[in-house]
């Protein structure tokens, strides 16, 4: 799109974090052009069509640096349940739904991003082939990768944990199709990494199959890392360390690693990992349903380690994961008033293009970016009055402000619709394939219990 947006606040995230008042922002093809004063945007780009964004802030499109878009087939269940959550109903719902059932979920997730002020998702999971494609026409910015793991993870929930290569090379093989599908497809707009699902359910022969991929295409990596006392505890008895000493170990540490959650390291692992310049994906409002989440994040901050926020399950929402985070953030100090807010945007814009390797690209609105942009509406009764724009919409944005959202220069949400998607037959379709995968799962694996309105 060639376009100038003038009359707004542009809140750039740059290197000076400038907050631009009465402001205009020219976009030609993918890229941003120029970001400067209204009346020197619209004198030195007359041939460009203007967009009024006047009672608009523009802002760097959010990037989740950690989410599964599948999960949120649990939304409104397992958050009050007592069971353990990842392998007693995360993995196996993860298996029990159909292909169909995954797109369906899928694009719920992509619709409920967008509407968040989303450009970027980060999306690590199991059978991510199956809905890639769907995911990918809806014009968002997308990596992709397969959870690999070669513990028997359906066992695990009964207290078993045994290795099998041959159920680990079915997780690498949809890895490989993955690569070979989508990798550096739609423009560049969809990459893959390649995923680790957590020390405590990848053997050494698993790691290095997967530094094997990483190294073959050239792929940055991502894990889950200490993220519960179970993990910690099978790792312990299997490699007598911690789940960060045990990736050190078998090469799986580096400026390319983003490590998820970090919520029972030591402060020895958070030196470990900080000197390796593994990148933490934090995602305080998911890791805070059951209390405060109690990763180290103090430390961590203090460690100079990039702080990128994400969602992980049950929601796309990432304005809650800035309003939560910026109270754990703080609370892990014992309270006051840092960090700032401007921290926490960062961690949701700037922080997130690093931990992949793509600040020179966006994060920022910078010219020669790309236009990866939110619009929010400053007259949105929540977010006035307007004294500073950054710390209402760490404090108190919603989706509900947000106005428009573009990717690679496109609409995917225009003045309150997204044009990307049929938003009430994504819904519907949702509704239906979650209901239904649901049912699978429990006649598959009685001892999962529905849900009370299941039944």
């Amino acid at each position: 799109m060639d376009a100038k947006f003038l009359n707004a606040t542009v809140v750039t995230c740059d290197d000076q974090r400038r907050v631009l008042r009465n402001a205009g922002v020219a976009i030609q093809g993918d890229r941003i052009k120029a970001v400067g004063p209204s009346g020197e945007i619209d004198g030195l780009h007359t041939h460009l069509p203007t967009i009024d964004a006047r009672g608009k802030a523009i802002l760097p499109g959010i990037v989740n640096a950690h989410t599964h878009v599948l999960l949120l087939a649990l939304r409104g269940t397992i958050e009050d349940m007592g069971a353990e959550a990842i392998y007693g109903y995360m993995t196996p719902i993860s298996f029990a739904m159909t292909p169909t059932e995954r797109e369906a979920i899928s694009l719920l997730g992509c619709l409920e991003a967008i509407r968040s002020g989303t450009t970027t998702l980060v999306e690590p999971f199991r059978h991510v082939v199956n809905y890639a494609g769907a995911m990918a026409e809806t014009g968002m910015r997308l990596y992709f990768s397969e959870n690999c793991a070669d513990a028997l993870t359906l066992k695990i929930r009964s207290g078993v944990y045994e290795f099998d290569q041959s159920w680990g090379e079915q997780f690498l093989e949809r890895q490989r199709e993955l690569i070979a599908r989508f990798h550096d497809t739609s423009d560049g707009r969809v990459m893959c990494q390649v995923a680790a699902h957590a020390p405590d359910n990848c053997s050494p022969w698993m790691l290095r199959q997967l530094n094997d991929l990483h190294e073959k295409h050239g792929l940055r990596r991502t894990v889950h890392m200490a993220q519960s006392r179970g993990e910690v505890a099978q790792v312990r008895r299997y490699a007598d360390c911690t789940p960060a000493q045990y990736l050190e170990r078998n090469g799986w540490l580096g400026p390319d690693v983003v490590g998820a959650h970090w919520t029972y390291c030591t402060h020895e692992d958070v030196e470990l990992l900080a000197g390796h310049d593994v990148h933490m994906a934090h995602c305080p409002a998911n890791s805070s349903r059951r209390g405060p989440h109690q990763a180290p994040v103090a430390r961590i901050m203090d460690a100079g380690v990039n702080i990128a926020l994400g969602t992980d399950n049950m929601t796309e929402d990432m304005f809650q994961a800035m309003t939560i985070g910026s109270v754990v953030h703080r609370g892990s100090r014992g309270g006051g008033i840092q960090p700032q807010p401007q921290a926490l945007l960062d961690a949701a814009t700037r922080n997130g293009a690093h931990s992949l390797g793509r600040l020179a690209d966006f994060g920022s609105i910078e010219p020669g970016k790309k236009a990866d942009l939110m619009l929010i509406n400053l007259d949105h009764p929540s977010l006035r009055p307007a004294i500073n724009v950054v710390s209402n919409i760490v404090h108190y944005g919603h989706p509900g402000v947000v106005d428009s959202v573009l990717v690679d220069g496109e609409f995917l949400m225009l003045g309150g619709q997204v044009v990307c998607l049929d938003e009430r037959a994504v819904v519907e379709n949702a509704q239906a394939a979650v209901e239904s995968a649901w049912r699978r799962l429990h006649s598959q694996s009685p001892d999962v219990p529905l849900p009370a309105s299941l039944r």
